[in-house]
């Protein structure tokens, strides 16, 4: 019934393929070196071709070689525009679509899963997939009830896919690791291993589903859809329409651009202080944009053409986010490490900011560094938090890229030198993932907002008694 083991060998033989490609281009820009041509050049060339075969495959496979594409592809905003531009997009397409499994297989997963009388459940059934992702595709349908529902059915054997996948991919993690500058792919690839069997467990997703939709219930923002049904390999949840964010990051307006990015922001932040819960997989294919509830808080609501009266476009669109597969629970919200550490840094205490980077764990106990370095590193990453609004372009996140990347930069020496609790590693992907989508968004945000609202420690304690409470906040 699994197309996906039947394809072991050809899986396995494609992925197998990569480091030889890597290693005869690696030759090739030898040559070129010799050549004459420069350096930079011939390290763009590189780059571009092996970009090109990576993302061939990746989109040809489910399973965690998919997982692995889109985790990447929310990173694409680091690379040079001359290297990002012609496969931007393959990489849209992986977060959106992936060949759909055959109907004779659905159908078997539903009987299995539902029962043989599966079709009374649903008044209608599209066999025509609407969306497909890594380990499961998803089917429009009409419940017994009237409700239109999505129908996600998890692939068969998309664990063995999963982890043998993740498992060849982290053979050759360093060849890979020019694609993205300064980001390390191995912790990548280790930490999405360690999460399959969260991922795979529906009856996980739906519970971290459903207490986000209770909490959003009624939000101005926010909307996520209740889940109706769950079982082994099927997850029944309510229907959600809107616009996917790969299309507002194609074609979207400059307003639309903005809201998405300052409603994603907020979700980013709110999350963790209002459900315990992190959403953990903020790549573009798992959100949408709404237009607003007509009259909600004095909203004229939206117009014909869906923008809404508001000139800076609050309320005119809400924010609806999709897949609870993977979280990380955080039953006190975000550490207050963070704010606290944040805080600091932006009133330039080095000393302070330095002993607490040593007391959790970031600076290990056999490394002496410069306090002074450490907050020079630091302040170019967190430059959003400075401004009342940050635009998030491309151009600024290549620059960071570029600083960590170099070999010969005193950021790229000091970032080798620091470590990364693993109690944090989740937290830091899912903000650099969050970053890189609103740079290719390229949206306007007032980051200082949320987080002087939604991150402990951020404010002092003084300020924080005079400013609104997460509580107050959602109400």
């Amino acid at each position: 019934m699994s197309d996906l083991p039947r394809k072991a060998v050809t899986r396995t033989a494609k992925l197998a393929a990569l480091p030889l490609g890597f290693a005869g281009r690696t030759a090739w820009g030898l040559g070129k070196r010799i050549g004459g041509k420069s350096a930079e050049i011939v390290g763009r060339e590189l780059q571009q071709r092996t970009a090109e075969q990576l993302f061939k495959v990746l989109g040809e496979l489910k399973g965690g070689a998919m997982k692995f594409g889109q985790a990447l592809s929310v990173f694409e905003s680091a690379l040079p525009e001359e290297v990002a531009g012609p496969y931007r997009a393959a990489l849209t397409k992986l977060q959106e679509a992936a060949p759909p499994m055959p109907t004779r297989t659905v159908h078997a997963v539903l009987v299995e899963r539902l029962g043989e009388d599966w079709r009374e459940l649903f008044q209608e059934f599209e066999d025509k997939p609407s969306a497909a992702a890594s380990i499961g595709q998803v089917h429009r349908a009409v419940w017994h009830d009237g409700r239109t529902v999505a129908v996600k059915v998890q692939y068969p054997g998309a664990g063995e896919a999963l982890l043998s996948d993740l498992n060849q991919l982290g053979r050759f993690a360093k060849l890979l690791g020019p694609l993205i500058p300064g980001m390390d792919i191995k912790p990548l690839i280790a930490e999405l291993r360690d999460r399959v069997s969260e991922e795979l467990d529906y009856e996980l997703e739906a519970r971290a589903q459903r207490e986000h939709a209770a909490e959003f219930a009624d939000d101005p923002d926010v909307v996520v859809p209740d889940v109706v049904h769950q079982c082994d390999q099927v997850l029944v949840t309510e229907w959600m329409d809107g616009i996917p964010l790969a299309e507002i990051i194609s074609d979207g307006t400059q307003e639309q651009r903005d809201r998405a990015g300052q409603l994603l922001a907020r979700f980013l932040f709110s999350g963790p202080a209002r459900t315990g819960l992190l959403h953990a997989d903020p790549h573009p294919g798992n959100f949408r944009l709404l237009p607003a509830v007509p009259g909600e808080d004095g909203d004229e609501g939206t117009g014909d053409d869906g923008t809404g009266d508001g000139e800076s476009g609050e309320g005119a669109w809400r924010l609806g986010v999709l897949d609870f597969g993977t979280v990380d629970r955080l039953p006190g919200g975000l550490p207050r490490t963070i704010g606290d550490s944040l805080r600091m840094t932006l009133e330039g205490d080095a000393d302070a900011v330095y002993a607490m980077l040593c007391d959790e764990g970031f600076v290990k106990e056999d490394i002496e560094l410069d306090p002074g370095a450490v907050l020079d590193y630091l302040v170019p990453i967190i430059e959003p938090a400075l401004a009342e609004e940050f635009t998030f372009t491309r151009g600024w996140l290549r620059q960071q890229a570029g600083r960590i990347a170099d070999v010969r930069s005193p950021a790229h020496q000091l970032g080798k030198q620091l470590n990364l609790p693993p109690a944090y590693l989740l937290i830091h992907r899912v903000t650099l993932s969050t970053i890189g989508v609103l740079c290719q968004l390229g949206a306007t945000v007032r980051l200082r907002d949320e987080l002087e609202v939604w991150l402990p420690g951020f404010l002092a304690d003084e300020e924080e008694t005079e400013t609104e409470t997460p509580q107050s906040r959602a109400e």
